[in-house]
């Protein structure tokens, strides 16, 4: 990707899905491949990593997640943009319980892009960013009502 190119691009963020027991029903697969569809995000990397009991990791291949002999992920099969590499899931792993799996997304907001753009275009930059937990905002959300009620 040029840098040309990476001036119209949107924020770009990750996730580490843990899998206890490596069971992965592929349940969110449908509301992720939505997203996709209608060009919400756009999936740059998607890789899948296992930690052994033992502590040592290793890559695991796309699979049928729900058992219907079709390949669920195969619309990702090849999504890597180079953004994602071994040390990445080496890091992605050291969170996993031992005898758990992970996916691990890169993925740009594309939703995003237009308004990203236009603001460096503006001369704008991002000083900071982040994001809450939905445990956080829950408790605080808990908190505020017993206190209004109270």
């Amino acid at each position: 990707m040029s840098v040309d190119a990476l001036s119209e691009v949107g924020p770009v963020d990750y996730l580490i899905l843990e899998f206890p027991g490596n069971r992965m029903t592929g349940e969110g697969l449908p509301l992720l491949l939505d997203l996709v569809d209608r060009h919400i995000i756009r999936v740059l990397d998607l890789s899948f990593v296992r930690k052994d009991e033992d502590g040592s990791v290793r890559a695991l291949q796309l699979t049928d997640m729900d058992g219907d002999g079709e390949l669920d992920l195969a619309v990702f099969e090849g999504a890597s943009s180079g953004l994602l590499g071994e040390d990445d899931l080496q890091e992605a792993a050291a969170v996993l319980e031992p005898g758990n799996s992970a996916g691990v997304i890169v993925y740009e907001n594309v939703w995003a892009a237009p308004l990203a753009a236009a603001l460096r275009r503006g001369g704008a930059r991002m000083v900071a960013n982040g994001r809450i937990p939905v445990e956080d905002l829950l408790a605080t959300l808990e908190a505020t009502e017993s206190r209004s009620a109270s």
